[in-house]
């Protein structure tokens, strides 16, 4: 479990590709400061398993599933990624429960730059959409946020307000219009869609 507080800025080092899987290299000194092998690292908002580690990078195995519903198709050395690792118990939880299991990928639409802050807006795919609400939390790139506006005129979307901090820390503040992103809904949200699911049938 995670917090979506991101604590390192790391780098893809190395992308190596199978058939139906890859081998993920990143550095990131802060994430495998205490890692050990087992331990679940969230890389711009995917759970990793770490299989590998030296002093400042570790290496991560990437399912099939995971490469297709994620931004992860070919990521190239030199990207930029988030990192955080698991929460401890006892922990200050400063963001929200996140699993690191992201719902799949949404499109930046647009940037308003404000006075001190910039407003990002992303698409939402109509099956996600339900779980999204206004002042609601979702992972960014596994960036803890609040929903400062939803709205449906041309398609699904939701917007996200951006304070420097966020904005220096994180991908977030190099995404252009047109990038992907991975989000992942609220855990809260998602059970209580899959509840009413059930009761519809228990009625029918």
């Amino acid at each position: 479990m995670f917090t979506g507080i991101i604590e390192e800025l790391g780098e893809v080092v190395k992308w190596e590709p199978t058939v139906d899987a890859a081998r993920l290299t990143i550095r990131g000194p802060i994430a495998v400061s205490d890692a050990r092998h087992g331990d679940s690292i969230s890389v711009s908002g995917v759970c990793l398993t770490v299989v590998d580690q030296g002093t400042d990078w570790f290496t991560a195995d990437v399912m099939a599933q995971t490469i297709a519903m994620s931004t992860f198709a070919s990521p190239a050395p030199g990207d930029r990624v988030n990192l955080e690792r698991a929460a401890q118990v006892g922990d200050r939880l400063g963001g929200h429960i996140v699993q690191g299991h992201i719902d799949g990928t949404s499109t930046l639409l647009s940037i308003t730059e404000g006075g001190a802050w910039r407003v990002l807006r992303f698409s939402l795919a109509s099956g996600v959409a339900p779980l999204v609400v206004n002042k609601g939390s979702i992972a960014v790139d596994g960036v803890s946020l609040t929903v400062s506006t939803v709205g449906n005129d041309d398609g699904d979307w939701f917007e996200v307000s951006l304070i420097p901090e966020t904005l220096a820390v994180t991908t977030l503040g190099l995404k252009s219009v047109g990038d992907t992103v991975n989000i992942e809904t609220d855990i809260l949200a998602r059970h209580v869609e899959r509840m009413l699911q059930y009761t519809g049938r228990r009625d029918a």
